[in-house]
């Protein structure tokens, strides 16, 4: 089961993870819980997912989202915040693979993938607005493990963030 009320620190590493349905999470929280209100579209082969935060700030450029996908993840949710751009894709099909064979157990993309059949079958998750067969550039400009927001909640590294087909949500911090 995912760690359900402390902020993890960089490097802190759980070995079990177990999605909570995010209704029954809404139920068991109720407003202490943080609901994404963004409409996400489900892209990877794994529906539901969940572990802590990691972050990246950038705009049309996968740079950073590329390097930090090739370091292990331990489990985390890699949450990128492309300022809700659909003219680039920020990750595609190599990208994803990247962050399976690294131990990253999903991606929340507020913006767009490109691949989305081949990420379909790969056990990861994926959730962003669209897609586009663009690619975005690769200078690295951008930021990593800031807080991002969007739909309505801010996202902090060591955060710790369930997803599945009804959203994505964020656990009380104790």
């Amino acid at each position: 089961m995912c760690p359900r009320s402390t902020r993890l620190t960089k490097g802190s590493t759980v070995t079990q993870r177990t999605p909570q349905p995010t209704a029954d999470l809404v139920d068991e929280y109720g407003d202490r819980l943080r609901v994404c209100d963004t409409q996400f579209r489900q892209f990877g082969g794994r529906r539901a997912f969940c572990g802590p935060v990691r972050t990246v700030s950038c705009h049309e450029d996968n740079g950073l989202v590329r390097e930090l996908l090739r370091t292990p993840g331990d489990g985390a949710v890699l949450v990128v915040d492309g300022g809700g751009s659909l003219h680039t894709a920020l990750t595609g099909d190599l990208i994803a693979a990247s962050a399976v064979e690294n131990g990253w157990a999903g991606l929340i993309i507020n913006g767009a993938v490109r691949d989305s059949a081949a990420l379909a079958e790969l056990p990861l998750g994926v959730k962003a607005l669209g897609t586009n067969p663009r690619k975005s550039s690769k200078a690295g400009r951008g930021a990593v493990d800031v807080p991002v927001g969007f739909g309505g909640v801010t996202f902090f590294p060591g955060d710790v963030l369930h997803a599945d087909d009804d959203g994505v949500v964020l656990l009380p911090l104790d």
